[in-house]
């Protein structure tokens, strides 16, 4: 067994690209060889901004020699005749490098056909791994490439070096002119010497020796360390922690090579601005670490991460002290002028912003979000009607604030902060950003039922919209998030449990477009169709069977609550024997009485004991189900609905459907689909997959 080492070192590769590089290097490392037929150990890579790096242990030294067979012409073709091989079948023969005569005749699913066995010797690794990393190179995808001078590939940054290292010894590998050696280069200003690199095994070690940390996990460890130790030396502050935020650590992490933390003091001044606002100018701009009292609240502090040693912590901090202070000195200005101006007031000249070309203003969508979110409170929450149509109106307002467009993340928690600043009721404040919640998957939902109304009413309106000029997601395409929307629609109803009709909503929303877009009703199916998809893969992914949730949703998806009800119930009771028996019978009924729909029972036309038995049990076990679907007690119903198990087994053992007579025929079918309308107004139980243990 061996070792592979192969490193592509490139100019400065964008943060967010090296991890997704990384693991697109080890996935296609793994395929390629699982494809060579070559065996290996662990896969590992490793990658700073300026190399990304595989590396293979215990790798097979050779391909084991195999058999392979080849199936060529049927017989009927590779025969003449007088019994003698045909052209085609001495042509394929040889194609194969065998003899015509070790030609076999075997049998086939398709028939008779003539296979010859040609033994392949393998072929030792070291011959190919050029090739192999070639493609490696060639075939990773980053969100931008480029290309420099003449060179036709295409890559994150420029390829400066190659090392390709197969049980120390280099690999004949060529990219666009850049050749393989078995040299690396250390920290660009802290060792920037090229240096002989041995192997694998101490790959990690020579790198650190020159100041470059090659595992990303352990920088990203050293990036906490670096941080906490510059508050702890500068502080001064008692309890003093910085805020270390998950994604700005990843992105930090792969801006260094060697972290080392600054630590930095901003004027207190800029501590009357909104905490959001200081900590997004520090994050998203200067990728800088907050800095948090004991208590939670923020200091005038911050930690910068450098990508080498300082000697001069001062003459560094003071740096990064000027480049803040002017960003904090604009937020500031932008915060104190666009609380001149009450949110109301431009609420009006949302006219001036494009929801989507086609779908009109803002405004026009802003209009439509009070119509519908205060038609949903008159259904849902009466009391709050006229609270919900004030978060509607100011919900897009803030869009127009300096301080929005220069942060476009606080959209809604400027709004929340400057509604506080005109005397709204906190309510409403609160509200206006909690509408935009959950921002992702998984996220935070609104708290307030205030938030949640003008959140689905806001995601309703940009779906209905979307479907109804045709810009629907497309494999890889959702150029307007729609997705995203119909999961945080679904989150909303889900979290905060908020029992309403669908359709009838996804109706006033395409209502709300009338001169716009076409009243085409076929959008409102799609539209339900859209949204019942994800809601379906939602609950898959959380480990549901996808049989159980589609016998739930296949039969109403209409109000959403009501469907998870019906699901929690089937999942309570699939289990049960006695409900695997019903499940079975009941997907017997739905094939004999197919689109058969008429309910109505002849009490005298019931001449089998069995049927007359069935049409009692139906008939007392309707009487306890109906009221427990009605108040959605699903369980109960289940329970109740598994007392026609032994009804509906003697039924089909005693009494014949299909029989000549019509009117009999009919009321049988009948007394099947009134049973069987029972149990559709909880699931398709038929479509569970119940087979008897």
């Amino acid at each position: 067994m061996s070792e592979l080492l192969f490193e592509i070192g490139t100019e400065e590769i964008p943060a967010g690209y090296i991890q997704p590089a990384l693991e697109s290097l080890a996935a296609g490392a793994a395929k390629k060889l699982e494809a060579l037929e070559l065996s290996f150990g662990a896969v590992r890579t490793y990658g700073t901004p300026r190399r990304l790096t595989l590396i293979v242990d215990e790798l097979q030294s050779r391909q084991a020699d195999r058999r392979q067979e080849h199936v060529g012409p049927s017989k009927k073709a590779g025969y003449d005749d007088g019994g003698n091989l045909t052209k085609a079948a001495i042509g394929f023969a040889r194609s194969k490098g065998c003899d015509p005569s070790l030609l076999q005749v075997v049998e086939t699913p398709k028939g008779e056909y003539l296979m010859v066995v040609e033994d392949v010797k393998g072929q030792e690794t070291a011959a190919l791994l050029p090739a192999l990393l070639e493609s490696l190179i060639r075939e990773l995808v980053f969100p931008k490439s480029m290309k420099w001078a003449d060179y036709s590939i295409t890559f994150a940054r420029p390829i400066q070096w190659l090392a390709a290292l197969y049980d120390g010894a280099v690999l004949p590998v060529q990219v666009e002119g850049v050749e393989c050696g078995r040299t690396s280069r250390g920290h660009r200003f802290l060792a920037p010497a090229q240096f002989e690199l041995t192997g694998a095994s101490t790959y990690l070690d020579d790198l650190r020796a020159r100041f470059v940390i090659a595992d990303p996990m352990e920088r990203r460890e050293m990036v906490v360390k670096e941080v906490q130790r510059a508050v702890r030396e500068v502080s001064g502050v008692a309890g003093a922690a910085p805020i270390l935020h998950e994604g700005l650590l990843d992105t930090v992490t792969n801006l260094v090579e060697y972290p080392y933390g600054v630590c930095g003091r901003f004027d207190e001044k800029f501590l009357q601005l909104p905490e959001e606002t200081l900590v997004t100018s520090m994050r998203e701009h200067q990728k800088y670490f907050p800095v948090a009292g004991s208590d939670g609240t923020l200091l005038p502090l911050f930690v910068a991460v450098n990508n080498t040693k300082i000697d001069d912590l001062s003459l560094a901090a003071s740096g990064h002290q000027r480049v803040l202070r002017a960003r904090l000195e604009d937020g500031l200005f932008f915060y104190n002028d666009d609380r001149k101006r009450p949110l109301a007031d431009r609420c009006p000249e949302l006219q001036g912003i494009v929801f989507q070309n086609k779908l009109g203003t803002m405004l026009a969508k802003s209009e439509r979000m009070i119509k519908l979110a205060g038609f949903l409170a008159q259904t849902i929450a009466p009391d709050l009607k006229e609270d919900v149509k004030r978060v509607a109106t100011l919900a897009k307002a803030d869009l127009l604030t300096a301080m929005v467009g220069e942060f476009p993340s606080l959209q809604g928690i400027m709004g929340r902060v400057y509604a506080l600043h005109d005397a709204e009721k906190p309510e409403i404040a609160q509200a206006i950003e909690e509408h935009y919640l959950p921002v992702r998957a998984g996220g935070e939902i609104p708290r307030s039922l205030l938030g949640a109304l003008v959140g689905i009413a806001d995601r309703l309106d940009t779906l209905v919209g979307c479907f109804a000029i045709g810009e629907k997601p497309t494999g890889n395409k959702d150029a307007f998030g729609l997705r995203r929307q119909a999961i945080g629609l679904i989150s909303i109803i889900k979290g905060l449990q908020i029992a309403f009709s669908l359709r009838e909503m996804v109706m006033a929303a395409l209502r709300g477009y009338e001169g716009v877009v076409d009243q085409n009703l076929g959008v409102v199916g799609e539209v339900m169709d859209f949204i019942r998809l994800r809601f379906e893969n939602d609950l898959v992914a959380d480990g549901l069977p996808q049989e159980l949730v589609e016998a739930a949703t296949s039969v109403g998806f209409d109000n959403v609550v009501d469907c998870l009800k019906r699901i929690e119930a089937l999942d309570q009771i699939r289990s049960q024997e006695s409900f695997r028996v019903l499940a079975s019978s009941f997907k017997r009924i739905r094939n004999i009485v197919k689109d058969n729909t008429t309910t109505e029972v002849n009490g005298a036309l019931l001449s089998e004991a069995a049927e007359q038995q069935l049409f009692a049990a139906l008939t007392d076990v309707r009487a306890k189900a109906r009221p427990l679907i009605d108040r959605q007690e699903y369980c109960g119903a289940l329970d109740a609905l598994l007392e026609m198990k032994e009804p509906v087994d003697q039924f089909f053992d005693k009494v014949m459907v299909m029989v000549e007579d019509k009117s009999v025929r009919q009321n049988r079918l009948n007394l099947l689909t009134a049973f069987g309308e029972l149990v559709l107004s909880v699931g398709d139980i038929s479509r569970m997959h119940v087979e008897r243990e």
